[in-house]
């Protein structure tokens, strides 16, 4: 476990409650971000967190204030990379670091088994995601897709960290 302040903790969690807990962080994250109400449970999130979870290497970093989840990461290693597939915070703590302490954490990892970069896709109209994400030292590529399943144009975002 990392604590990075009086409240701020970090954890990685295979255990279903975290499983849980990260998809309605990033069922509520995702519905704020597209204005829409926002759902009760994060049902319909928790197989795309399961299945990048079978990847080999996958990691689902938890970040707990007070007893309570506020954010997460997901990630898995490739053979000079570590991917992030999803970084969400709870929208009461958007804006207080939260997302930039697991970018921390999530490098901190790559470094220890031996990556050099990090990447991940992001939403190519995500401001916010995109400034947390510029703010950390990622980079904008001209790599572009259309998600099939959110209708989305995401765009690739790379960091060099070796």
């Amino acid at each position: 476990m990392n604590c990075l302040d009086d409240e701020l903790q970090l954890v990685l969690s295979l255990e279903p409650d975290g499983v849980n807990e990260a998809a309605l962080i990033w069922a509520r994250a995702t519905a704020v971000r597209d204005q829409r109400p926002e759902p009760l449970t994060g049902e319909e999130k928790i197989l795309g967190i399961q299945r990048r979870l079978q990847l080999e290497g996958a990691k689902l970093l938890v970040a707990n204030r007070k007893d309570s989840c506020v954010g997460f990461a997901l990630f898995a290693p490739h053979e000079e990379s570590l991917e992030i597939f999803y970084l969400a915070a709870t929208p009461e703590v958007w804006g207080s670091g939260v997302a930039s302490s697991l970018l921390v954490a999530v490098e901190e990892y790559a470094k220890s088994i031996g990556r050099a970069a990090l990447e991940l896709w992001v939403i190519d109209d995500n401001s916010r995601a995109l400034a947390v994400y510029e703010g950390s030292g990622f980079v904008g590529t001209e790599q572009v897709k259309h998600d099939q399943l959110s209708g989305q144009i995401e765009r690739r975002m790379l960091k060099e960290i070796c």
